[in-house]
């Protein structure tokens, strides 16, 4: 996989193994509410610690690679706009909770956040 990305540019790079870390990290912290809520709470943990696991196996080597040309404030908002892009769908298609108008809010004020955080760049 990392090789496949290789000749990408860095912040595709970033974006593609951040997309994928966040799909494990919202599973790992959100996946057991529906799954294992008949488990006792550390069965749940330790499989949660688990699936973390995969999360920052793709999470470290994104900042690393994106902290080449991005700056650490730019890292964190490019973080937030993929997990709240993450996000969404997984609430509403895997954990059937209703979309809500919110959402779109929140994603405006990430935009501001992204326009603030890349325009000296």
């Amino acid at each position: 996989m990392i090789k496949f990305i290789t000749g990408l540019p860095v912040i595709v790079r970033t974006s593609l193994l951040l997309i994928l870390s966040n799909m494990f990290m919202t599973f790992a912290w959100y996946g057991h509410l529906r799954n294992l809520a008949d488990k006792k709470w550390y069965v749940a943990a330790v499989i949660s610690w688990s699936i973390a696991l995969f999360e920052y196996m793709l999470q470290v080597p994104a900042n690393r690679i994106g902290y080449s040309e991005l700056s650490l404030s730019q890292l964190k908002i490019l973080q937030e706009v993929i997990t709240l892009s993450v996000f969404i769908p997984f609430a509403a298609i895997y954990m059937r909770q209703p979309l809500k108008l919110d959402y779109l809010w929140a994603a405006l004020c990430l935009v501001g956040a992204v326009y603030f955080i890349f325009r000296s760049a």
